[in-house]
């Protein structure tokens, strides 16, 4: 009796996401060893913290897979990219990283969308609203920067930038979840 409860195209398609997000870790883990190896050890620590936690997003999709009775297939993971030049362009890519994943995420929620597969469909919303987070991190380090001068940022500037992101939250205040009260 078959148990599996997931299509072959979705089953695969959750198959690529759980490479990309080992994918994505291990960019966040060869960035952040640039960055320490930079003397941005407080960046550093903050693109650890978010090595793990798309680690994370990993196991999340490999247990998914395995609750619908699928398959998960665990691949070689793609190298990460070359070392960034600069903080600021650090924080270009791992922007454009995110928005790339966000692509991959929505393609997915999609798939499952026409497939009418309901159950993943409504898995990948934590991934979506995830994602929107994701974005909304990375473009406040680049924000941060451009306040800090961007290319051109001093070195007292970066050193407290560099401070500030070692304790900085893992999460982002979503749009939806802004008040009156709380903006």
């Amino acid at each position: 009796m078959n148990t599996n409860r997931l299509s072959k195209t979705i089953q695969q398609a959750l198959n690529d996401q759980m490479t990309k997000e080992a994918h994505a870790a291990q960019i966040y883990l060869s960035y952040g060893a640039w960055c320490d190896s930079e003397g941005y050890g407080g960046t550093a620590n903050f693109l650890f913290r978010h090595a793990h936690e798309e680690r994370n997003h990993m196991m999340k999709i490999l247990e998914y897979i395995l609750k619908r009775g699928g398959k998960p297939t665990v691949t070689a993971i793609p190298a990460p990219p070359a070392d960034p030049e600069s903080l600021h362009q650090c924080f270009e890519k791992v922007f454009q990283h995110e928005v790339d994943n966000t692509t991959a995420i929505y393609a997915l929620v999609k798939l499952s969308f026409d497939e009418q597969d309901w159950a993943t469909w409504n898995f990948m919303q934590w991934f979506v609203k995830e994602q929107t987070e994701e974005e909304t991190l990375a473009l406040d380090l680049l924000d941060k920067l451009k306040i800090a001068g961007g290319e051109k940022a001093d070195v007292d500037m970066l050193y407290n930038l560099d401070r500030e992101l070692k304790d900085k939250p893992d999460d982002a205040t979503l749009a939806q979840e802004v008040t009156e009260e709380k903006p």
